[in-house]
């Protein structure tokens, strides 16, 4: 198989021409960008006055429970995004876009979380404006607010298939390659072997549905994001001479100046959007899926909520990364590889130990992506049909053949795959939230009017919104 999925087949220059040379990669990233623009101004940035408010809101959930047992809170729905947020972007991605686009390239990747954040506000907000109550839990996201708000089934249903796609299959692709070449890198295991358990291991996860996913991700993700901050903190006190020269390549290569530029600013700037957006996801319409789930007195609550986890996912993961690399140096090494940078820039530092600890971070972080990538795959499942033969179908080929896929093809091959993929879905989410973007205007002012009242607890009733109220079924007084 890896002669027929080597970087040099036809068919790897197809998806790499389409995800990344053609126009419509610049198309998505315009689109992404003057999107989130736009949110910005019309929510007076969300992102940034509101920021001590979704502090709060995230302490409390996780803190608290649902008021029903068997929904999932809003700090639970936050760990499934955060999970599939925090994978393999943040360390290969990473990785590729420094050595592709230059130091640079982490400049604009904060950018876009910046931006992007409040394109993550407003799709997470509808989401929970039409999400339907389902038998186990809630259950939403763009193609249910395709349906109910814009009422274009064929949309909605363009979009479930594309998510599908996107992260149920081609995501766990990418996620089950970086595992087992982190586990070959560094103690030699099997390939083929390591796929084989790691999908064993999520099929198990993903066939006890949402609860066990978001019980499961709710504990990994703190985990597993503590102990990589606490690592590459370490690195930076021990390095802490380094950091003024870290700002100065960042910048400089970000706006084509310094040797490390190379003149190539559309290239830096090109791979710091899309690593940045294939990492943190805001406006793709993922983590919108997640958001829905959450039992919460305001659609507002979660659309803050998961603005948060844009920002843990960039600028605090992301960021470590990259500070890992470039205090290292060897990102400047012509024969460094993506795949392996962060491990060799860490036993550069720290020693041979930051091999393996590298190698369970990529671990961690790609498996929470696998189970959190299963459940956007599940949600949309379920939405194009109940039959259950069909789903169980589905989470055979997501959480286990797929993951084997992904272990044994070509990282080239499934990261082009995925990023065209993700163009296609990008653009359809970004038309339904432009869309309906309205709605998530006047739910945020009247959230912040509840909160000038003195309401510490602010609650939204489908009534509030009488032009849309059959379109609310969770929101509705009488089922309240």
């Amino acid at each position: 198989m890896s002669s027929i999925l080597s970087p040099d087949s036809a068919l790897n220059t197809t998806l790499s021409f389409l995800a990344e040379e053609s126009l419509w990669a610049y198309l998505v990233i315009a689109a992404l960008v003057f999107c989130g623009i736009y949110f910005s101004a019309r929510t007076r940035f969300v992102q940034f006055r509101m920021i001590r408010e979704m502090f709060r809101l995230l302490v409390d959930s996780s803190s608290g429970t649902s008021s029903d047992k068997k929904q999932i809170s809003s700090f639970q729905a936050f760990a499934v995004s955060v999970a599939t947020r925090v994978g393999t972007g943040n360390i290969v991605g990473v990785a590729t876009a420094i050595t592709i686009g230059g130091p640079g390239a982490v400049f604009w990747m904060w950018v876009m979380a910046i931006v992007g954040a409040a394109s993550s506000f407003v799709e997470s907000t509808l989401a929970q404006l039409f999400k339907r109550r389902a038998s186990d839990a809630f259950i939403g996201g763009p193609a249910y607010y395709i349906l109910h708000g814009m009422h274009k089934p064929w949309m909605a249903g363009l979009f479930a298939v594309l998510i599908t796609i996107t992260f149920g299959l081609s995501y766990n692709s990418i996620q089950g390659n970086a595992i087992c070449q982190a586990m070959n890198d560094a103690f030699g295991f099997d390939s083929l072997t390591v796929g084989l358990i790691t999908a064993a291991v999520g099929l198990v996860i993903v066939f006890g549905g949402i609860q066990r996913i978001a019980k499961v991700s709710s504990i990994l993700v703190p985990i597993m994001a503590v102990g990589y901050f606490i690592l590459a903190l370490v690195i930076i006190v021990m390095n802490y001479s380094e950091i003024p020269h870290v700002f100065k390549i960042i910048v400089e290569s970000a706006f084509g100046f310094g040797q490390f530029a190379g003149g190539a600013v559309g290239m830096t700037i090109m791979m710091g959007i899309r690593r940045g957006l294939f990492s943190n996801e805001a406006g793709e319409g993922s983590a919108p899926n997640a958001a829905a789930t959450a039992d919460v007195t305001h659609p507002v609550k979660q659309g803050l909520v998961q603005s948060l986890g844009v920002f843990t996912d960039t600028l605090l993961v992301c960021s470590c990364t990259a500070f890992i690399i470039l205090i290292s140096g060897i990102y400047t090494n012509p024969s460094a590889e993506a795949g392996t940078l962060t491990q060799d820039a860490i036993n550069a530092t720290i020693g041979s130990a930051g091999e393996i600890f590298v190698a369970i971070a990529i671990l961690f972080f790609a498996f929470s992506s696998i189970i959190g990538n299963y459940y956007y795959g599940e949600t949309n499942i379920r939405f194009l049909t109940q039959r259950r033969w069909i789903l169980t179908v589905f989470r055979i080929f997501s959480a286990g053949v797929f993951v084997v896929f992904g272990a044994v093809a070509s990282l080239d091959v499934v990261w082009n795959l995925g990023d065209l993929f993700m163009g296609m879905l990008t653009i359809c989410n970004l038309v339904a939230i432009l869309w309906l973007g309205k709605y998530a205007f006047r739910l945020l002012n009247d959230y912040c009017a509840q909160k000038r009242r003195g309401i510490t607890d602010p609650t939204f009733h489908a009534s509030q919104m009488p032009e849309i109220y059959d379109d609310l079924d969770a929101w509705k007084d009488e089922d309240k």
